[in-house]
This record gives C-alpha cells, sequence and structure tokens, in this order.
C-alpha cells in the first residue's frame, strides 16, 4: 500500500515531516483542523512544502526518520529540488 512522505510549513515559519498512510489531502487537513494534538496544533495554518509518494509504509517511514534529523538547511534543499545542495550538505559536518 502506497504512502506519502511529506514535509509542511507552518505558519511560524518551522516545518514538520510526517507520513501519511491514506490520503494525503485529508491528512493535511487533519493538521489545519488541530485534531491531534501536536507539533502543528499551535503553528496553523499549515501548508504542504513537499511530498513523495512510496510503494510502501515502511520506506515513507523510514526516510522520514531520516529527515526528522536533518538540518533546516538540508530540507530546504530537498524541498527546492536543489540536489547539488542536497548532495554538499550530506558531506558536511551538517546533518
Amino acid at each position: 500500500m502506497p504512502a506519502w512522505l511529506y514535509i509542511l510549513r507552518c505558519a511560524d515559519g518551522s516545518y514538520y515531516t510526517g507520513v501519511a498512510q491514506q490520503d494525503l489531502e485529508r491528512r493535511i487537513a487533519e493538521h489545519n483542523e488541530g485534531s491531534y494534538r501536536g507539533f502543528t496544533s499551535g503553528r496553523r495554518p499549515v501548508t504542504l512544502a513537499f511530498s513523495q509518494v512510496f510503494e510502501r509504509a515502511d520506506e515513507a517511514i523510514a526516510m522520514e526518520r531520516r529527515i526528522k534529523g536533518w538540518s533546516r538547511a538540508k530540507k530546504e534543499a530537498l524541498m527546492a529540488g536543489d540536489w547539488t545542495r542536497l548532495r554538499a550538505l550530506a558531506r558536511s559536518s551538517e546533518t
């Protein structure tokens, strides 16, 4: 079953990384409605900054865990599709 990795841009400029295992649009709406307490509930509204579909949920979850440890610069390079910068940041001491 496919799953989506997504990064949201919050109203305060922060980023939230998550996984939607069913409907990405519905999951973003849940964030904006404050359906669940957590990181985004006090940082609404949120907008989708990046998404990538994976064939299996475990692949999306593994990528989510990796990205959550990344620096802001590295996340922004991913969202911009700047693969050269992303590779350079990956080689640097910055995570």
